[in-house]
């Protein structure tokens, strides 16, 4: 069975050209790093004329979302979640009913909800995690440009957000993040009201991912792949810099800091929603080909 994944490629696509791969000068003006991008083929979403059939599609790569959260071991218990706008009545999201693992998760199971907190249809299970539809509802009603949004409490990333401070720029991966995330420095327990989930959304602003300080990783994008690669990637980049901290610490030194504008020129090849996208595919490719397509059931 072929994965349910794009095809289609398109010419307006960021990529480096193979002569910029070599490192280039500290302090590239921003044209000079415009003229070494150029176009290329790139995978993109699918486009649909019926909204339902879009519905159908992305419910079948939301739920493929979580069985990718549950592979990488982003349950706790009940605690986590993915939304997704809805393509018929945008005013509303899909999202995993509470209690049922990720790595179980069907499009039959997920749930519709309204911005009022209304579960208006769905699977089996009908229980609404409180804590995702504050944080979710604030975020789909702030940002328009936002299809879909990830939160859990991964290892990594709970543990790093327990330090209070953004991710430095120190690998290649991270670049994707810079000037691109902030740092929610407040912790009022369990997201229980919609003040908190309004706070935390106007934190976010216009950015693609938010550390929640004591609490866990929060990434948004205009589709769930983008939105699930950044996590995965954010994770990662904390995990890295977890270990890279200590070994600097034990060396009595510090780790080494990208360049500023090597880290925008780097942002603008690995970045970019369509970068996000991109890279998510493959993780989507080997969830379909291991679960042999269940989740679309």
């Amino acid at each position: 069975m072929a994965p349910p994944s794009a095809t289609n490629t398109e010419s307006n696509g960021s990529s480096i050209k193979p002569t910029a791969a070599a490192p280039h000068e500290p302090g590239l003006s921003e044209k000079k790093v415009k003229d070494k991008i150029t176009t290329s083929h790139w995978p993109r979403a699918p486009k649909f004329d019926d909204p339902y059939k879009e519905r159908a599609y992305l419910k079948g790569r939301l739920a493929a979302a979580f069985r990718i959260f549950g592979k990488y071991g982003f349950d706790e218990g009940v605690a986590g979640h993915i939304t997704m706008r809805d393509p018929v009545n945008p005013e509303t999201f899909w999202v995993n009913p509470f209690g049922v693992a990720f790595s179980l998760i069907k499009a039959s199971d997920l749930i519709l909800v309204s911005e009022e907190g209304e579960i208006l249809e769905g699977g089996p299970v009908r229980l609404l995690n409180t804590a995702a539809y504050m944080i979710h509802s604030a975020i789909h009603k702030a940002r328009p440009d936002v299809n879909a949004a990830a939160h859990s409490h991964s290892i990594y990333g709970r543990s790093f957000c327990s330090l209070g401070r953004k991710l430095d720029t120190i690998t290649q991966d991270s670049c994707a993040f810079h000037n691109d995330h902030v740092l929610y420095d407040s912790f009022n327990g369990i997201v229980l009201v919609e003040e908190e989930g309004k706070n935390i959304a106007k934190a976010l602003g216009n950015n693609k991912a938010a550390l929640l300080q004591n609490h866990g990783l929060l990434t948004v994008g205009g589709t769930v792949e983008e939105t699930v690669f950044w996590f995965v990637s954010m994770e990662k980049c904390c995990h890295a810099q977890l270990m890279a901290d200590a070994a600097a610490k034990g060396r009595g030194g510090e780790t080494v800091k990208i360049h500023e504008e090597d880290a925008k020129f780097t942002y603008e090849a690995i970045g970019t929603p369509k970068a996000g996208y991109f890279s998510a595919k493959p993780m989507f490719d080997v969830i379909h080909k291991e679960t042999g397509g269940d989740y679309l059931e």
